[in-house]
């Protein structure tokens, strides 16, 4: 059987190289367009000097000096409990650039924070709260499995008794100056039932009823000395692995020009369009 394009006529075959010029222009531009946008913030490969940082930074997580200065909301980690420094040093490293490979996270804390900080601020909420969005839908996309959605990634129901809108038209989860007011609202309310930023920072991971039950049935109110589901085990272990790698980028893998992003809050038309392009929210 012949070749499709030999059974065109002459103006098929114009029309046909036509339109394969004009796709694979628009191709190009588009690749030209994400290389110059990620030239100067995310050019970065896995040279020697790229994994020696990285492991400098490892090397810091075994000194002893280096765990005392942990902290999640001015409330220490419990160094002296194996299971604890067992697990910081593993979701430190995994926080590495090595590991996410992703400056996102900077861009995205450079975006968010000059809104998310005051309304902390204002509602009596530690600043170490302000990660809390990173790594809810930082390293996320979209609505998640169970329909949580958002920069907070609330419930419907939860959103709804918060105050915000959730139906067909409008979604204020979607709204970072409505869900951060929200959140700060439940946060409060956390932290005086539980009396601490920690297991508060736990609750609002697994539901406070949830929690409540654990520390009941175990005796136990320390959210480190806890037994709990894999993941709010982990919860509060990843938001400081995320502040550590948004205060100090370079000591984890990021280049220089991810903390001059921070500085500088880069410019808004550039973070909405990577922002939009990478995070569904």
């Amino acid at each position: 059987m012949q070749p499709f394009f030999t059974e065109l006529n002459r103006e098929g075959k114009i029309m046909n190289k036509k339109q394969t010029v004009s796709c694979t222009i628009m191709l190009v531009a588009l690749l030209i367009s994400k290389l110059f946008i990620f030239s100067t913030t995310v050019a970065f490969g896995d040279n020697d000097l790229d994994r020696e940082v990285v492991k400098e930074a490892i090397k810091q997580h075994n000194k002893d000096e280096f765990h005392a200065s942990l902290n999640f909301a001015d409330e220490t980690l419990p160094m002296d409990e194996e299971k604890v420094e067992r697990r910081i040093k593993r979701v430190l490293t995994n926080f590495s650039y090595h590991k996410i490979r992703s400056h996102n996270l900077h861009r995205l804390s450079a975006k968010w924070f000059k809104t998310i900080e005051p309304i902390l601020k204002k509602h009596g909420i530690p600043e170490d709260f302000k990660y809390v969005p990173l790594v809810e839908s930082g390293l996320k996309q979209g609505v998640s499995s169970k329909g949580a959605t958002g920069y907070w990634q609330f419930m419907p129901n939860t959103a709804r008794e918060l105050g915000l809108v959730v139906n067909d038209r409008v979604d204020e989860r979607k709204d970072l100056v409505k869900s951060t007011e929200a959140a700060a609202r439940y946060l409060k309310l956390l932290h005086k039932q539980f009396g601490s930023w920690t297991l508060a920072a736990a609750a609002y991971n697994v539901g406070e009823g949830s929690l409540r039950r654990s520390m009941r049935v175990q005796k136990q109110d320390n959210y480190y000395l806890l037994s709990l589901n894999s993941e709010t085990a982990a919860y509060v272990y990843r938001i400081v692995s995320m502040k550590e790698i948004i205060e100090n980028p370079v000591q984890y893998g990021y280049r220089a020009s991810a903390k001059a992003l921070m500085a500088n809050h880069v410019n808004a038309e550039q973070l909405n369009a990577e922002s939009s392009s990478t995070l569904i929210l």
